[in-house]
């Protein structure tokens, strides 16, 4: 099976408290698709520009990532800077849309007819439009944030009945349900028309819910969190890309996917950018799961 990730592809300049990179690869469908990677046929739809290397391209296309769906347009691509004094919260310092402001995501033909996609955090009348290209999506999953939820809420809330997981954080999930309980939240979120909430909790972990069952997954503890950034995208990744190569959405391919998306999140914190994420193996990413299983195994 083979995962479409549409989203935005950025250039971060990151500060942390363990160092700093300018203008280095990141965005959500950047950190999706080098976690998903690891599991499935992974194909990319974003927008960059003029000065945008054509070297993060090879890199994409040695791990097997399909980028026919990026495309180039004159303009500089879109750029993030941010800080992080508290490893849980960026500080956006600037921010500068650049090509990504007219983004229109066109799906390749022969992506189209793939049976999963992830919709990253961008505006919901985006994710419509790709919604409504996809022509054979079996499951379709979105991320959101407080920003759409305020200022694009009846077009998000569209989107959110159209598919079938949502990726949401604890805050997020009050802020759109206006529940001030997490599982009342979660619960609300679920009667707009998802099959399963994924409640990302940062440190604390991640909690998947559904009609029949709640699911907690906790953290892998990386001891040296280099750089946050693209955790989130990460996360999802794993999960979908995992969730990609089996028969069966149930229960059991669900907790899977949880766990998977957690370890794909802990490599990822553990350097700037893409460069850890870059570097593991399957068998690096198997060790970790079993040592998350065997921490929530009585």
């Amino acid at each position: 099976m083979s995962l479409v990730i549409v989203g935005s592809i950025a250039l971060d300049s990151v500060t942390t408290p363990y160092g700093e990179v300018d203008k280095v690869l990141g965005g959500s469908a950047i950190y999706a698709s080098m976690a998903s990677k690891h599991f499935c046929k992974t194909h990319v739809v974003g927008v960059v520009g003029e000065d945008f290397s054509k070297n993060y391209i090879c890199m994409l296309q040695e791990n097997d990532i399909c980028c026919k769906g990026i495309k180039f347009v004159p303009g500089k691509t879109f750029y993030w800077k941010g800080a992080y004094n508290d490893m849980n919260r960026a500080e956006t310092l600037d921010t500068q849309l650049n090509v990504f402001a007219d983004f229109d995501p066109i799906i390749p033909t022969d992506y189209r007819k793939c049976e999963y996609l992830f919709l990253g955090n961008i505006d919901p009348e985006l994710q419509l439009r790709v919604l409504n290209q996809m022509d054979n999506t079996k499951i379709t999953a979105c991320d959101t944030m407080n920003f759409w939820i305020d200022c694009q809420r009846e077009k998000l809330l569209e989107v959110i009945s159209k598919i079938d997981i949502l990726f949401i954080n604890d805050d997020e999930a009050k802020m759109l349900t206006g529940e001030h309980n997490i599982f009342g939240a979660a619960e609300a979120a679920g009667k707009l028309g998802p099959q399963l909430i994924v409640i990302k909790r940062g440190e604390y972990g991640s909690m998947a819910v559904t009609e029949d069952f709640i699911f907690f997954a906790p953290v892998y503890p990386v001891k040296n969190v280099i750089d946050p950034t693209g955790a989130g995208d990460s996360f999802a990744g794993g999960f979908m890309g995992y969730l990609a190569t089996q028969k069966n959405y149930n229960k059991t391919s669900i907790k899977n996917a949880m766990i998977y998306g957690t370890v794909m999140a802990s490599f990822n914190i553990e350097s700037f950018s893409l460069n850890k994420l870059i570097e593991i193996d399957l068998k690096d990413i198997e060790a970790r799961k079993e040592s998350v299983i065997n921490s929530i195994q009585l």
